[in-house]
């Protein structure tokens, strides 16, 4: 526990559902370990979305121990659309204009730890940044205090992002379509396509890069960085980064709910009723008693889960051709459902986006629940009767699948997704890769195939449960808090605190 005198830290993370989730998660994990107040610092709106995640047991009074703090902020000054503060329905032109606004952020935020500073009498123990904040460090800095970086993804996929970033390794390459990454080993080789078409045309002159060069440039000068991943889980990943910031990394994950990472299937859904709605802070389209009845009317393992997480989809033709694979492998599936690239998101979905009479069909057979834009996707995963997840690979995702056990097919669409998937296929053998993007072009065969290899309890799908279990296992025992019996996560969070602490007393006495 620490002492009264440094009990205040000070979060930021970057403006989109993806890394504010894992900041909230991570500021309750600290204030249960240590009893310090954690403050979080954002735009109002995303205040205001994270007001709405806070459970509201009575027992869990988290407003005492957790402030959400307002930084001002007006989307229209930065040719984004009025009342538009994070990245979701956003377009990813868009994106690249909500990333340098995020950098006007830097004078309010100075200003919000001065005063917690003046009023306390001494700087925070330190500020937790999101790792596309770097100026937070230089923020620190000034304040008298340090900066850690969180890093919300893991360790293999933010090592790629952040080398790909800042060495653009396949800039002006003719030759062959494969490069090698800076930071990982020379046999692990990078494809041209895994290069989101932002990053493949980057050159270093563009806003792009300059935006990531200079604040993952900044995150590596901090005073260590977290990871939301296990020692057990990705060691390989884990020394790669440390390696390549030259920084103390602390994997303190994975950043899921308690209830998620307990051993009990049998009680796990019912158990966890509500705990997507509060993490996501959405109305649900459909009720969780909805789901959990349609997925006890299969047998377990049986159901295909797809999702492309909450800000992305896939094109006309793509769309049309996995109904159509799903139809034909005839397994069950639910499909968390938004209309296609090109479309407007937030419009209603229309029929015309699938075959002729497929939501019908699927209804009638019971093959098929179509759920419009968001479902509780913590409980259909956590359900026995789920056999695996059709995923962009998103981090969150990714935890949330493998910490069930269910194995993956990767569609990777965007930001660090593609790595994620590389690493999942190549490293951990517990997905297969359907295909990339929304340019490409799939056939409904290949989606059959796919589905039919990952669902078969035997061969190759059995293999890729067995590896899933393990993972399982692993990602539990990270989080064990049982005693003297704790895992590494728990461990690495434990060691974080004393090692600011000490840093703290020798700052204060040099002071």
């Amino acid at each position: 526990m620490a002492s009264k005198s440094i009990e205040q830290i000070v979060m930021l993370p970057f403006m989109a559902h993806g890394h504010l989730i894992p900041f909230l998660a991570l500021a309750r994990q600290i204030h249960q370990a240590t009893g310090f107040k954690i403050s979080i610092a954002s735009t109002p709106l995303n205040i205001q979305y994270l007001s709405s995640t806070f459970n509201s047991s009575p027992d869990e009074p988290e407003n005492d121990h957790i402030h959400l703090l307002e930084l001002p902020f007006c989307s229209t000054d930065y040719g984004l659309p009025p009342n538009t503060e994070n990245s979701e329905n956003l377009s990813l032109d868009s994106i690249g204009k909500l990333c340098s606004a995020s950098l006007s952020l830097r004078t309010p935020f100075h200003s919000l730890v001065s005063d917690i500073a003046a009023k306390q009498g001494h700087p925070p123990l330190c500020i937790i940044s999101d790792v596309f904040l770097g100026w937070a460090t230089e923020v620190a800095t000034s304040l008298g205090t340090v900066n850690v970086t969180f890093s919300t993804g893991g360790a293999y996929g933010t090592l790629a992002y952040s080398s790909l970033w800042l060495n653009l390794p396949h800039r002006g390459r003719s030759d062959s379509d494969e490069f090698h990454l800076p930071g990982f080993p020379d046999s692990c080789r990078f494809h041209i396509n895994q290069l989101h078409h932002f990053l493949r045309n980057a050159d270093g002159t563009d806003s792009r890069s300059q935006f990531f060069q200079s604040q993952i440039s900044l995150s590596m000068q901090s005073f260590g960085w977290l990871c939301n991943t296990a020692e057990e889980f990705e060691p390989a990943g884990l020394e790669w980064l440390r390696n390549f910031v030259k920084l103390p990394v602390w994997a303190i994950g994975p950043l899921l709910p308690p209830i998620v990472l307990k051993n009990d299937y049998s009680s796990l859904s019912v158990a966890a009723s509500g705990i997507s709605t509060r993490r996501s802070g959405k109305r649900l389209e459909i009720s969780i008693e909805k789901c959990m009845e349609w997925l006890e009317s299969h047998s377990p393992a049986s159901v295909l889960y797809i999702s492309f997480g909450s800000q992305n989809s896939i094109s006309p033709s793509q769309m049309m051709e996995l109904a159509i694979g799903l139809e034909e492998s005839a397994k069950p599936f639910i499909w968390v459902i938004r209309p296609p690239v090109g479309f407007e998101r937030k419009s209603e979905f229309r029929a015309e986006y699938l075959p002729e009479g497929f939501e019908e069909r699927m209804e009638k057979r019971k093959q098929g629940l179509l759920v419009r834009n968001w479902a509780p996707q913590l409980e259909i995963l956590s359900h026995k009767s789920t056999g695996a997840f059709l995923s962009h690979c998103g981090w969150n995702s990714v935890l949330e699948s493998l910490s069930q056990a269910v194995p993956i097919i990767g569609w990777p669409l965007a930001a660090e997704q593609a790595y994620n998937s590389k690493m999942l296929v190549e490293e951990m053998g517990v997905s297969v890769e359907l295909t990339r993007g929304v340019q490409s072009s799939i056939d409904w065969k290949v989606v059959k195939n796919v589905i039919e290899l990952v669902m078969d309890k035997k061969g190759k799908g059995g293999d890729m449960r067995s590896k899933a279990m393990v993972i399982k296992e692993q990602l539990r025992a990270s989080v064990r808090d049982e005693g003297e019996d704790k895992g590494s996560s728990v461990k690495a969070l434990d060691d974080l605190i004393k090692t600011l602490q000490s840093k703290w007393q020798m700052i204060s006495s040099i002071s």
